[in-house]
């Protein structure tokens, strides 16, 4: 069969499974290309998304796999892995190892033949040679990109490992990752490209979905839309470490003639979350987008507090556990117990509360920023504003 008729085959055996990727790719511009290994996904400064494939190298592969690999490279669309920024070449082959394990458990016909990460990292081969592909840990399994990564990093710190060369050598034969990561396109420009798409087709086919793609597109469909960095600056001070950067303007203790480091630190704070039953589902869903934004720009583990009439649940969150995150409440409402619980058992320096509003407003005794829902209630809003500025209180639209 020659490739385009391969494709097109495939193309519409994808369609037949799942709308929802159909839709998403029927987007796109599918262009063959013999300067590419296999397959890569590329944005084009006229606004195009394109779908690039090597004929030579598909016209050898059955068509499941082909409709395996479409999918692939839609889902990297879908998951925004364009948003990831790698810090260098060995953090780039990191993700890559990061991206396709996330990816990949949710293609039977890819993790028929996986192999888990915390395989390759112990014995340091790895896999995506057209034969294997990589999968996540046993034990962590259905997690983003972002958790993948991290646990490279700690499980090679952990092992005493540093060849990620090795590791991630054999995926070359697999699809290229660096039209992700270009420069030319500003990812805001991307994020228009692709967004729509996916949100409608989200809307018209996200029920066919498995339960971890459907919950994953969710939250990413619901961007942050507030600037945490600015807001956690102005409101709470710095006293966490959040970065460290070179800069002339310091000189470096130990060699006269490299630049020195600066570090940029951020406060500790913690986020309570309305659970009340007068908060809705999706007012839930943009808190806990907020809160991913908030636990990214930490950099580390952040208190989450529940509550409805009583603090319901408290635990260490960091960026990505919102899988595994459990709803706790559906009563009334009372804020108090969670900023009480909050000053005073976590020893925090200020707290974020999301809420809509529907009771009183609590006493604060250190700094505190409320969020409220798009339907929030009127009087909390002004009250808060009076006892606390009107910088004190944003609102989510």
């Amino acid at each position: 069969m020659k490739p385009e008729e391969l494709l097109k085959k495939a193309v519409l055996n994808l369609g037949k499974k799942s709308p929802f990727y159909y839709y998403v790719l029927l987007g796109m511009k599918i262009v063959p290309s013999k300067s590419i290994r296999n397959l890569k996904i590329s944005f084009s400064t006229t606004g195009d998304v394109m779908l690039l494939y090597n004929p030579e190298v598909l016209e050898k592969k059955h068509v499941r796999m082909v409709e395996a690999l479409l999918l692939h490279e839609v889902m990297h669309v879908i998951f925004q892995h364009f948003r990831i920024k790698p810090k260098d070449e060995r953090d780039r082959k990191i993700w890559d190892l990061a991206m396709d394990a996330a990816i990949n458990q949710y293609i039977p016909e890819l993790a028929a033949f996986g192999v888990p990460l915390d395989i390759l990292v112990k014995e340091g081969h790895s896999v995506d040679n057209d034969t294997l592909f990589v999968l996540p840990p046993e034990q962590m399994m259905f997690e983003s990109a972002e958790t993948y990564h991290r646990w490279i990093l700690d499980e090679m710190e952990r092992l005493g490992r540093y060849d990620i060369e090795v590791i991630s050598e054999f995926r070359e034969g697999v699809d290229d990752h660096s039209g992700l990561f270009e420069e030319d396109v500003p990812v805001e420009m991307i994020l228009e490209l692709t967004k729509d798409r996916t949100k409608k087709a989200f809307n018209i086919f996200g029920d066919s979905l498995p339960s971890g793609v459907k919950r994953e597109v969710q939250l990413l469909l619901e961007n942050p839309e507030l600037d945490w960095k600015t807001l956690i600056r102005r409101f709470f001070g710095v006293s966490i470490k959040a970065e460290r950067y070179t800069t002339p303007l310091r000189p470096n203790r130990r060699y006269d003639h490299l630049p020195g480091w600066k570090s940029e630190y951020l406060p500790r704070v913690a986020v309570v979350i309305d659970t009340s039953g007068s908060v809705v589902e999706r007012e839930l869903n943009q808190f806990v987008s907020e809160l991913e934004r908030i636990a990214g720009i930490l950099k580390e583990e952040v208190w989450l507090v529940q509550v409805d009439k009583n603090v319901t649940s408290v635990v260490r969150y960091r960026s990505g556990n919102w899988r595994d995150l459990e709803i706790v409440g559906g009563g009334s409402t009372d804020l108090q117990p969670a900023v009480d619980y909050s000053e005073r058992v976590l020893k925090a320096e200020g707290t974020i509360v999301f809420t809509d509003g529907h009771t009183d407003v609590p006493l604060a005794r250190r700094r505190i920023l409320f969020v409220l829902s798009r339907f929030h209630n009127e009087d909390f809003q002004k009250e808060a504003r009076r006892m606390y500025g009107k910088d004190a209180v944003v609102v989510l639209s």
